[in-house]
């Protein structure tokens, strides 16, 4: 018979506290490092939970700007902007080593994740401090995208993520979080949206348009208000339409 197997993601450690109500629901996180959340002893709790949960954790990095929660492209030098995440993977390696556990990918954060995505210069400043970081584990980065491109051309292991709450635009870019129509926070709506993607490499951009995007992971951001009943509705229906999420 056949079947899909999803891995499900979702950012953590950002202030909202609901990790322990979503991690049953998902298999991986991204555990944000400082930069534009968190700090080193909420990311040691979200790690323990993680454990306990017998969820993979990565890290992620974002500019270091808690003022705008990294959702605004920042201006910051090259030699910083590279510092400041080497600085912030250090800071998550070394309490995965204190609680025994392993990195299993890294993400970038918010206009960091989006910007890379089409920015060459910065694509490769990411990439090239991922490298320098030292550790071969795989990076969540959208289909389609200059990063994307740019780490395999590096020879560096990537994962192509999708997003389950969030409407896509026909050029797979995300509708800006300043539109009204940008979160998609209904969970039978989000279903109806990740199941194309899941069973047929394809998504309903927010115009109708079917556009080719392929995913191994989903992310339902942890500070969607509804994030809880998303994940609660998707773990029930998932399985009826012979998607098992990964574990």
């Amino acid at each position: 018979m056949e079947h899909w197997i999803i891995d499900i993601n979702c950012d953590v450690g950002e202030g909202v506290g609901n990790e322990a109500e979503l991690f049953p629901h998902i298999s991986s996180c991204n555990v944000a490092c400082g930069g534009h959340a968190g700090d080193l002893e909420i990311m040691s709790e979200v790690v323990r939970l993680a454990k306990k949960h017998e969820v993979k954790v990565g890290a992620h990095p974002s500019y270091p700007d808690k003022a705008n929660f990294g959702r605004e492209v920042m201006t910051i030098s090259n030699l910083d902007l590279k510092q400041s995440i080497l600085q912030q993977l250090k800071d998550f390696q070394d309490i995965l080593d204190r609680e025994g556990m392993v990195m299993n990918h890294i993400k970038a954060h918010g206009a960091l994740y989006n910007e890379t995505a089409k920015n060459i210069g910065l694509a490769q400043l990411y990439l090239n401090t991922a490298k320098e970081f030292g550790l071969s584990v795989p990076l969540y980065v959208p289909f389609g995208s200059v990063v994307a491109k740019m780490a395999l051309e590096k020879g560096l292991t990537i994962k192509y993520e999708a997003f389950g709450d969030r409407n896509y635009n026909p050029d797979l870019s995300l509708v800006s979080r300043k539109s009204a129509n940008a979160l998609i926070e209904d969970p039978e709506i989000v279903l109806t949206h990740v199941l194309p993607i899941v069973k047929n490499d394809t998504v309903f951009t927010v115009d109708g348009k079917k556009v080719k995007l392929q995913a191994e992971t989903l992310c339902i951001h942890g500070d969607t208000p509804s994030a809880l009943q998303i994940l609660t509705y998707l773990s029930q229906e998932l399985p009826k339409h012979k998607v098992l999420v990964q574990k």
